[in-house]
């Protein structure tokens, strides 16, 4: 009752943390709009071409008019509402009906990145560590090396040569829906599966191989040993625990920056996920879609740390009192 108790204080503790962060993040995210070059009225009225009057006009259904501190709150309520605003061009539809549509793509890029992460990154970085100064310890130190160090737009464009342009094993380009083809859906998405998730299984390797070294070094590793322990129990029952979780942290912060970086893949392979949606906003000055993908992206980044936390202090008790 007590574990539970410390555990359930350490998610309020962490709750009342994140809201005035979000806060925090929603005052920057509309900060935007001072440091955004040009004249989003003087762009939707015509640009160098228009009048004063249609300019002063758009201004003022923009409520570009007001206090910069008014406009704040006003964009905050409709963010607490649901309303991220609508976009200025093509037709003002609204940001959360653009973001709704293209988030899925981007979201299944960076799970299906993540699970190709963990799947090839732990079992790695375990083999390594169990085996530390072998031959499979130094390939996976030596793989690990180069996956950090290849940036994933120069894999991803090796991938399509290689699999797409050489062998036409697998599709370089486009999107199929899920509910279209399942098939077609996964073979789409592999090849840029592979460019995000080879990068990260190399960083969650280095991780685990030097935590689980660590552990095995412990005294009470050593005396789980002498006890007569068998080896498989041992790492498999204690060292793996303690090993994995500060990994669980490393995976948390890879999955945002996976959320919040497939902006190149995304245009490598043509797929219509946040990143395409967001380019062309930028191109065009679009500050409430602009405002909207960067608020929405900072959240789910938020709220993904916040889950990696409350696993952390589950896995390690002595977190939840820090």
């Amino acid at each position: 009752m007590g574990s539970g108790g410390s555990l359930l204080s350490f998610i309020v503790r962490r709750l009342i943390i994140t809201i005035p962060l979000l806060l925090l993040i929603s005052f920057g995210v509309f900060s935007l709009v001072l440091i955004l070059p040009g004249n989003p009225a003087l762009l939707l009225a015509g640009g160098i071409h228009s009048t004063p009057a249609e300019v002063a006009k758009i201004t003022v259904q923009l409520h570009l008019n007001e206090p910069f501190w008014r406009q704040y709150l006003r964009w905050l309520n409709g963010i607490i509402h649901g309303n991220l605003g609508r976009s200025l061009f093509n037709g003002n539809p609204t940001v959360a009906s653009g973001i709704a549509e293209r988030f899925p793509v981007t979201l299944f890029l960076a799970i299906g990145g993540m699970i190709l992460s963990i799947l090839i990154g732990i079992p790695a970085g375990i083999i390594a560590g169990v085996r530390a100064g072998s031959a499979s310890d130094r390939l996976v130190t030596v793989g690990s090396s180069l996956g950090v160090a290849i940036p994933d737009f120069w894999l991803a464009l090796l991938l399509v040569i290689v699999f797409a342009v050489d062998t036409h094993v697998l599709p370089a380009l486009g999107y199929v829906e899920w509910g279209t083809s399942p098939w077609g859906w996964f073979q789409h998405l592999l090849l840029p599966w592979l460019a995000l998730g080879l990068g990260g299984s190399a960083t969650i390797a280095r991780q685990v191989r030097g935590a689980l070294i660590d552990t095995l070094d412990q005294d009470y590793m050593r005396t789980a040993v002498a006890k007569g322990l068998s080896p498989r129990r041992v790492i498999g029952k204690h060292a793996l625990k303690n090993a994995l979780s500060p990994a669980v942290t490393v995976i948390g912060i890879q999955f945002g920056y996976l959320l919040g970086g497939t902006i190149i893949i995304e245009q490598i392979f043509s797929l219509p996920g946040i990143g395409e949606y967001i380019l062309t906003a930028i191109s065009v000055k679009d500050l409430p879609v602009i405002q909207g993908v960067v608020l929405v992206t900072a959240t789910a980044f938020v709220l993904i740390n916040l889950f990696v936390d409350v696993i952390y202090g589950y896995l390690n008790p002595k977190v939840r009192l820090g």
